[in-house]
């Protein structure tokens, strides 16, 4: 079964489906289903987990964006209009 092991985390085709051609009993290609769907789980748990941080780290630099952009209206004098403190956006 390690051959199946490497066949799964390479991702190659070639070598997954010569892996397939291999099995011998139902009891291999339960095992090989098994790991394969563990290693997606494991690939789809570390995008996800990824995709959040980015969506994190981007929520807070909008914040600083917000602050930074408030501080500078502040400095030229500027009085922020509802629409900008409430967030929406304008009319067009």
């Amino acid at each position: 079964m390690e051959s199946n092991k490497t066949a799964l985390e390479g991702g190659d085709v070639s070598s997954t489906a010569n892996t397939l051609n291999q099995m011998e009993s139902p009891e291999d290609l339960d095992v090989f289903v098994k790991e394969l769907m563990d290693n997606m789980q494991t690939r789809f748990s570390r995008l996800s987990d990824t995709i959040l941080g980015r969506i994190d780290d981007m929520g807070s630099k909008i914040d600083d964006l917000e602050k930074t952009i408030s501080e500078l209206m502040d400095q030229a004098g500027i009085e922020p209009t509802a629409s900008i403190e409430s967030g929406a956006k304008p009319k067009a």
